[in-house]
């Protein structure tokens, strides 16, 4: 990749600038596209606007920018990294926020022109799509970091990204109304890119590919109907499974679970009743994980990895040692305590808690021996 090192004065880069939703964020004479379509939407809050625009009438610096200079579309160069700080610096430019009680255009000459010919140090890079994504994940680094879904958007690019996002990375997308709110099945923000994450997550475990690969795939799709479908048939299947939400159903993998349960009928009231016992049993301390824990049980192959058992505390272990006389519950020999370990005396699958009761000592021939068992 080549890489050149520019100063840009303010004069220059706010030259032309232009934000809005039609013709997008333009700068530098209409040769810089501010926001390409893989950059989030967000602009910093008042005060970060304020705090970058004290650091310029303070000589201070605002860090360096990134651009990449392009060889299609209609601009020579997109903005990758220092959306908001270029934003921050033409928004004021623009008189659209007061610093120190001033729009620009009430500034005294001497600090319009102390403004203007700020010099912003900016990195132009040219390279090939594959460096452009690997110099993306090298200078996100700092600020507001972007998530790795918002990396991949920056490579992956094209008429099908820029339909998925408008069903998935809206603030009130349609991705959100069905799988978001005070129901919200993920855990995130559409803006921040979770549920397009998501969605293609699901799709790729589908189609038994890595999320890159799936959006390599389908970049120059003329649209994302396909993937939209998947993703609605999979919140159908939720919504019907478990009609009762809960907000830990926000952590779980929903595609995997529809990929392995989709074609099994269940009784949705069975279901509710198990859920609800394991919510309040106090050793299940991965409430997330009874989801699919309960899938499992209802087909006869239980998966207790899921729900993380609350272990026994060293006080309980050191009182089952003691009341053993140090010796082993199942073959009587004599151990050491770290030579030992606890298990439950009436597995916590048949109603065993995890209390001094029911905690005995084996050594760990006898316990491996048991746990293979």
């Amino acid at each position: 990749m080549d890489i050149e090192l520019r100063k840009v004065k303010i004069a220059e880069l706010c030259e032309g600038y232009i934000d809005n939703d039609i013709e997008g964020v333009h700068a530098y004479s209409g040769k810089l596209d501010v926001r390409p379509k893989y950059q989030r939407e967000f602009v910093y809050t008042p005060e970060r606007q304020v705090a970058v625009i004290n650091s310029i009438m303070n000589n201070l610096p605002i860090g360096v920018m990134y651009w990449m200079e392009t060889d299609a579309g209609p601009y020579p160069y997109e903005l990758l990294d220092g959306q908001q700080r270029t934003v921050s610096i033409c928004r004021y430019y623009d008189n659209k926020f007061l610093y120190n009680g001033f729009f620009f255009k009430n500034l005294v000459d001497e600090e319009r022109d102390k403004f203007l010919n700020y010099e912003i140090l900016v990195y132009i890079c040219l390279g090939s799509d594959r460096e452009r994504l690997e110099w993306y994940r090298t200078i996100n680094i700092a600020g507001v970091a972007h998530t790795e879904q918002e990396i991949l958007n920056a490579i992956y690019a094209g008429p099908w990204l820029s339909a998925a996002k408008i069903r998935f990375s809206k603030p009130h997308c349609t991705a959100y109304m069905i799988a978001g709110g005070d129901a919200a099945l993920i855990d995130g923000s559409p803006v921040r890119q979770d549920f397009l994450e998501a969605a293609i997550k699901w799709a790729a475990l589908k189609d038994g590919c890595t999320v890159e690969e799936y959006m390599a795939k389908h970049q120059n799709d003329p649209d994302a109907d396909e993937l939209w479908q998947y993703f609605e048939s999979v919140v159908n299947w939720v919504r019907s499974t478990f009609p009762n939400y809960r907000r830990e159903m926000q952590r779980v993998n929903w595609g995997a679970l529809y990929i392995k349960y989709k074609n099994m009928q269940f009784d949705t009231e069975v279901l509710e009743k198990r859920i609800k016992a394991l919510m309040e049993d106090d050793d299940v301390t991965k409430k997330p994980g009874i989801y699919p824990y309960v899938l499992s049980e209802m087909i006869g192959h239980p998966e207790p990895s899921h729900l993380s058992i609350r272990k026994f505390t060293n006080t309980m272990k050191r009182k089952a040692y003691e009341r053993q006389n140090g010796k082993c519950a199942r073959c009587g020999q004599a151990c050491d305590f770290e030579d030992m370990d606890a298990d439950h005396i009436l597995p916590w699958s048949k109603g065993g808690r995890t209390i001094p009761e029911n905690c005995q000592m084996l050594c760990k021939k006898c316990n491996r021996t048991k746990s293979n068992k």
